[in-house]
């Protein structure tokens, strides 16, 4: 700091370490003669009369160190006013390549270097203002008579005032400069908060006692607030779309702009967005009143929230006349810095004035309502108010506010197409699925089916339970690699492929290996299909396929890669039978990668069947699981229904990241009464006696009335095992749902319909027996095949 004449009055502790020279050496000189070096002699006295006339003056000099060189260095004089119209002028000087690697001084720095105003005054030991310029009454508002002579908490009240006559109390005992950064609201900002930071600097005599502490502020508000903004943006890039929850979404919004933002935060979605329904109009194209809204999110700084009007999941209708409603339709945000309650929201006070009444209660002064716009379409409304901050909202924070809601309006686009495939998977999944599953005389059956949580999406899980010939019955669990609605569409053929397979009676492990090459050949279609730049979607799958016979008590058993079943037999022993796991469908290994178990079940045994989501967890092993299974199976007493919801109240609580299937069969026996086999030579005669023996055991069963197109479908069948078959034929008749006629014969070819001609004689059997027959085929047996044919109750006989 120089006098009027320049001569140096004070110095720093900062000064001595930029040009060598300490107080003792400078103060009571000629700065000029100090500093300036020979040849800028008569250019520092043109500067200093520059400096009188202009007030201050600022630009490149070169300064003599003590030690004789010379410093580049950008120079800035101020000019400091103080009682009785005395002046000071201080000198400020930047070196950039001393101060480039310095943080703490930046914002002072970069002000002198881009000579914008900085606010100056220097305080005696007492902490009494003695000297300030111009520019700080520009800062705090604070005229510089009424600063003069006083200390700061007399000019600046509050804690703001003690926390920086500390940092200078510091500051005056340490001779150290320090840093420190504080609120302020200029008189040109009206009511916005403007921060600064100040550089505090001890200034010495020429014995280096301490004369006073000077103090440099410079304005950095859009600093700090582009640094808050990074940070908002940075935090709502981790706490918006955590989930696919699109309520959770909105909430999330909310929770992150209160108090960061606003005082005040409310998401209303259009009513229709939480459900995955269709979505508002396009922006621009909408008329009539506008839609209504749901409050996904809420977010207040008030502790007593609840007496406010807002309630979370609560239907918002929009005043047509209202600045909602005009966001709604134009999609344009809207900036309300100071709310007039009649003025902008005078239709929805009149409409609603009980709950206008409380908004005005709780003091919102200022207002911002943003539209959540996704795919040309709005999505709902974000709203911010503050009451307890009292400034008002501003541009800049409009602009924030529009980026933390795109950012949240594409997190919950992304939730609602996902829910949206979601449901449309879960549609498709459960009309593929059965809706109620029957047994027959073999089995009664139970199932359950629980989809996989949001996160994961629905998976390809399906079971399915078939009648086949002879009162038998299939069992199906099955389980296609992935999720969502390509998972569910795959599932599908699947499942039909299964049922056609079923139709013509293949064992189990034959089953599977068509169903292998069925998979195989939609994993070669998409590979065909396949966009060139992307990777072809493969098809995966497991499957459990059961076939009990009701008669023989057996059941025939492959998997191929599936979980194995679970047997309970009647007293509630549970076991894991040891059978070949199979491969994976898809692999395309043949018949050979697959193999057949037949165990026989005692009647009333429980079969099993489950997909892997049921046993499997990441946080156990899969023993775990079964173990766990094993045990809710383990109650003889239950009913099936009950076994089914025991099974499914050990799953963890959390939600579930696959599908989880079920399928509970207890086993039954057919009685010797409704069922009658004979066995027959391999002779033509055989063909009477068969029929004879067929229509005596009708009437036995007062079956009077099918006895002609029996003796029909008997001749024909039997007739075909003596020409073709080498060995015994045996009859059987099966009365249960239908009436089954089996004939067994020693030949494995299958029998095919032909087309005769007019004159041919032979090759109408067949045509007969499907004219006489409910339904008729043929199926494989250990020593030969079967054909069997089925024939309707009436009414009056089931009812017997």
């Amino acid at each position: 700091m120089i006098d009027a004449s320049g001569t140096v009055v004070g110095w720093t502790h900062a000064a001595e370490q930029l040009v060598g020279y300490s107080a003792r050496e400078v103060v009571g000189r000629s700065a000029a003669q100090v500093l300036a070096s020979a040849e800028d002699g008569v250019r520092a006295q043109v500067h200093g009369e520059q400096c009188r006339a202009r007030g201050g003056w600022s630009g490149p000099v070169a300064v003599r160190h003590r030690e004789g060189h010379e410093l580049k260095m950008t120079l800035r004089v101020s000019l400091l006013r103080g009682q009785d119209a005395g002046t000071r002028w201080l000198v400020s000087v930047t070196d950039i390549g001393t101060l480039s690697s310095e943080t703490t001084h930046e914002p002072l720095r970069d002000s002198l270097l881009a000579h914008t105003p900085i606010g100056i005054v220097v305080r005696d030991p007492q902490l009494r203002c003695t000297w300030v310029n111009d520019a700080m009454e520009l800062c705090d508002g604070v005229p510089r008579d009424r600063r003069l002579g006083s200390r700061l908490k007399d000019s600046l009240p509050g804690f703001e005032a003690e926390a920086l006559e500390a940092v200078m109390q510091q500051v005056l005992e340490s001779g150290t400069t320090m840093v420190h950064e504080y609120r302020a609201w200029p008189p040109t900002a009206q009511r916005r908060e403007h921060v600064f930071s100040a550089s505090y600097f001890c200034l010495q005599d020429a014995d280096g006692e301490p004369l006073g502490v000077c103090s440099m502020s410079v304005d950095v508000t859009g600093n700090r607030r582009a640094r808050e903004r990074l940070a908002i943006l940075s935090e709502a890039s981790t706490r918006i779309g955590s989930t696919l929850d699109i309520m959770q979404t909105g909430q999330e919004l909310a929770d992150l702009t209160v108090p960061l933002l606003a005082d005040h935060a409310l998401v209303d979605l259009v009513e229709s967005v939480p459900f995955a329904l269709q979505s508002s109009a396009r922006i621009g194209t909408a008329n009539g009143r506008p839609p209504a809204l749901r409050r996904a999110g809420l977010a207040s700084v008030d502790l007593g929230i609840l007496e406010l009007p807002w309630a979370r999941e609560e239907v918002i209708h929009v005043h047509p006349a209202s600045p909602f409603a005009d966001v709604l339709r134009t999609g344009m945000s809207r900036l309300i810095p100071v709310l007039d309650m009649e003025a902008h929201l005078g239709p929805w006070v009149h409409h609603d004035p009980e709950r206008a009444k409380k908004v005005r209660d709780s003091g919102v002064h200022s207002l911002m309502v943003v539209p959540i716009r996704a795919r040309r379409c709005v999505l709902g409304l974000a709203l911010f108010g503050r009451s307890a901050e009292q400034a008002p909202f501003q541009e800049d924070d409009l602009l924030l506010a529009e980026e933390l809601v795109t950012r949240a309006a594409l997190s919950l686009d992304n939730a609602l197409q996902y829910a949206r495939e979601r449901s449309a998977a879960l549609t498709l999944q459960r009309d593929l699925l059965p809706l109620r599953v029957r047994g027959g005389v073999a089995v009664e059956v139970a199932s359950r089916y629980v989809p996989a949580d949001m996160d994961h999406g629905v998976g390809g899980d399906w079971f399915d339970v078939i009648a086949l010939s002879g009162a038998r019955v299939a069992l199906v669990v099955g389980d296609v690699v992935g999720h969502g609605i390509n998972a569910a569409a795959t599932m599908g053929r699947l499942r039909t492929a299964v049922r056609t397979l079923a139709d013509i009676d293949l064992p189990p492990d034959e089953l599977l290996a068509h169903l292998d090459d069925t998979v195989r050949r939609l994993n070669d279609e998409n590979e065909d299909d396949a966009d060139p730049d992307q990777a072809p979607a493969v098809v995966g799958a497991t499957c459990l396929y059961a076939v009990y016979d009701p008669v023989t008590r057996r059941c025939t058993m492959a998997r191929a890669g599936h979980p194995p079943p679970a047997i309970i037999d009647p007293q509630g022993h549970v076991t894991f039978p040891d059978m070949p796991a199979g491969a994976p469908l898809g692999l395309g290994l043949g018949v050979l990668a697959f193999e057949s178990v037949a165990l026989e079940l005692p009647e009333g045994s429980v079969l099993a069947l489950y997909s892997d989501g049921l046993v499997e967890s990441r946080d156990h092993d899969l023993d775990v699981g079964m173990n766990r299974l094993g045990a809710a199976l383990a109650h003889p007493g239950s009913s099936l229904q009950e076994l089914c919801s025991q099974v499914i109240e050990t799953l963890p609580t959390q939600a579930q990241p696959d599908d989880v299937t079920l399928l509970l069969a207890r086993t039954r026996a057919l009685e010797p009464t409704p069922i009658a086999s004979w066995e027959l030579p391999n002779e033509p005669a055989a063909v009477c006696t068969a029929r004879h023996l067929a229509t005596r055991q009708l009437r036995e069963w007062a079956l009077e009335h099918l006895v002609i197109p029996v003796e029909q479908i008997v001749s024909e069948l039997v007739t075909n095992a003596i020409r073709y078959g080498g060995g015994p034929v045996r009859l059987r008749l099966i009365q249960h749902q239908v009436l089954t006629c089996e004939v067994f014969d020693t030949n494995t070819g299958h029998p095919r319909p032909r087309h005769p001609r007019t004159l041919d004689e032979n090759g109408r059997g067949l045509h007969l027996v499907a004219q006489l027959s409910r339904r008729w085929g043929s199926r494989s047996a250990a020593d030969g095949k079967v054909v069997w044919a089925e024939q309707d109750l009436l009414p009056k006989a089931v009812a017997r």
